[in-house]
């Protein structure tokens, strides 16, 4: 599978899951809940001075596991209006082909989201779209022109119950 945050490379095998302290994973929910706040203020959050929070800050996105900081966007203000779940069977599940296609998926814009899946199909995909003709021409002129693509099913939103949400801490504590 690709590392998201590295395009064309494969993460690393998941080691031991680092030793998080109290102070560690209410800095990891402060964050989530807003990234903008400034170290002095993660630091009244978290109860130690501004110095120590930084320097934990700074660990945790060396650990790897603080990947990056980005604005959420509201996708249908800027036109996006589909939500597309794209479920592709491959035509062959030999290692070399599923790495093509896998290269090939992350690097369509459109597609916000990729797993490599269980049960059936290969991969599923969350792909964004102006409206149900932009996804038909999508289809027909770029993913049905991968190689390995065998087939597809695609479902679509048809509402939003939870996006964007913070991942469980509570396993930390």
């Amino acid at each position: 599978m690709l590392d998201s945050r590295n395009p064309g490379k494969t993460p690393p095998a998941p080691a031991e899951p680092a030793q998080l302290d109290r102070y560690d994973v209410a800095l990891l929910a402060a964050l989530q809940r807003d990234a903008r706040q400034s170290n002095a203020e993660l630091a009244a959050i978290i109860g130690l001075s501004g110095a120590p929070t930084w320097r934990r800050v700074k660990r945790l996105e060396q650990l790897g596991i603080i990947t990056g900081y980005r604005a959420e966007i509201d996708r249908r203000r800027i036109g996006l209006g589909v939500l597309a779940f794209v479920r592709i069977d491959t035509d062959s599940h030999h290692v070399d082909a599923v790495r093509t296609l896998e290269l090939a998926l992350a690097a369509l814009p459109e597609v916000t989201h990729c797993h490599y899946i269980s049960g059936a199909g290969t991969f599923e995909l969350q792909a964004l779209f102006t409206d149900l003709d932009a996804y038909s021409r999508w289809v027909r002129e770029r993913l049905f022109r991968l190689p390995h693509v065998k087939d597809l099913h695609t479902s679509f939103a048809l509402g939003e119950v939870k996006t964007g949400g913070a991942l469980p801490l509570d396993h930390l504590a």
